[in-house]
């Protein structure tokens, strides 16, 4: 089924501000929320549509891909790799975004439950950046990353445990990791559940804490990271790598790597999303009589052929010699984009040679409609797609 926009999903203009967002997203959340709607499954499903519409516009990099090309821009799955998609649950949405309900008793927020009720703690995210070069970018990269992070106790196995200690339940929460209470809200009566004070929502207390993590189930240690960035990558992208952020404490789910792309700039190469730009400098003379010159691409130097008299601003394009589109097989071009040195210093002898040249009537301009300015030449090439 196609998805529905997300601005009309969240009511709000597509001009609206993050906290006009933030407001839109708490009002549909409250009104869909799974407390209010106990077995509606249309009400789960816009509960969380509401909160995949907010995960992408309160992004700035994920809400100006979605301006740009709509869903397509999201990689398939909404937030391309960083969005929810189709496989969020309501559990998920309430460890993302649970202090959005702050003030109205909602549950959630900080970790995902176990059967029963138990809390499971989930480790912080780390977030890196990886510079890579055009060439890197072209081919796609194997990268091994030193990330200092937390990892799971060796001496306890990451329970926060002595050895041979055991765990007792709760008193408080009497093994279920959560406290109930029922409110009165505008609207209406409300049973909600949070989290047990006590026992931090693990639902069990440790009888005697291990010695080397003092019971957190972590330390602080390096780890190395083997991560494989796929060809196309932009600058300001973002990778997420499964698990491999910090150790979260006692046996809860790790976090998450997030590799932050940085493109390093190219010395005579420009880059327009997959397609390459080249300015090249012909001569006078090579202009006029045609030459076979070369030109740099990400693959090496290759030879082209100038036609004689071909004018400035003419633009070559060198198919498939640019970008390679991300998890994808198309290309994009290298431009060679024609500009003609004029010299800046004549001496005696040079300057009669040129003179010469003016007395001819094939040196005085006669432009045709083949003529058009360099933007004319690059507007007809996108209209055009050539």
């Amino acid at each position: 089924m196609a998805k529905g926009d997300f601005y009309e999903i969240l009511e709000v203009q597509r001009n609206a501000s993050k906290e006009e967002l933030k407001k839109a997203y708490r009002k549909q959340a409250i009104r869909f929320h799974p407390d209010k709607n106990q077995g509606d499954k249309d009400a789960e499903e816009k509960f969380k549509e509401a909160a995949e519409a907010y995960e992408i516009l309160s992004d700035d990099n994920k809400r100006a891909r979605y301006d740009q090309y709509g869903h397509a821009g999201l990689g398939g799955a909404s937030g391309g790799g960083g969005g929810f998609g189709q496989g969020m649950t309501v559990d998920d949405i309430f460890e993302h975004f649970g202090d959005i309900f702050g003030g109205f008793g909602f549950g959630g927020g900080g970790g995902s439950r176990r059967g029963g009720g138990r809390r499971v703690s989930k480790g912080s995210n780390i977030r890196v950046k990886v510079k890579l070069n055009l060439q890197e970018i072209a081919q796609g990269v194997e990268k091994k990353l030193k990330v200092q992070k937390y990892v799971s106790c060796q001496h306890c196995s990451g329970t926060g445990a002595e050895k041979g200690s055991a765990y007792s339940d709760c008193s408080t929460c009497r093994g279920t990791g959560q406290v109930t209470r029922v409110t009165q809200t505008f609207i209406g009566q409300m049973q909600t559940a949070s989290v047990c004070p006590s026992c931090e929502g693990e639902g069990r207390i440790i009888r005697a804490k291990c010695t080397y993590c003092y019971g957190e189930g972590m330390t602080q240690d390096q780890e190395v990271v083997t991560v494989k960035i796929p060809g196309g990558v932009a600058n300001g992208m973002q990778m997420s790598v499964s698990g491999k952020g910090n150790a979260a404490r006692r046996g809860g789910v790790n976090g998450d790597l997030l590799v932050l792309i940085e493109e390093e700039d190219h010395l005579e190469l420009f880059r327009d999303g997959n397609d390459l730009i080249y300015n090249l400098y012909l001569s006078f003379p090579d202009a006029a009589l045609g030459a076979t010159v070369e030109v740099p691409t990400v693959e090496g130097k290759v030879k082209i052929k100038i036609e004689p008299g071909t004018q400035p601003g003419k633009i070559l394009r060198l198919r498939g010699k640019g970008l390679p589109e991300v998890n994808s097989y198309a290309h994009g071009d290298l431009l060679v984009n024609i500009n003609v040195w004029i010299p800046r210093n004549l001496n005696k002898d040079e300057k009669k040679i040129v003179e010469k040249f003016a007395e001819s009537s094939s040196f005085t301009p006669n432009p045709d409609r083949s003529d058009r300015s360099f933007f004319d030449r690059m507007k007809s090439y996108f209209d055009q797609g050539n």
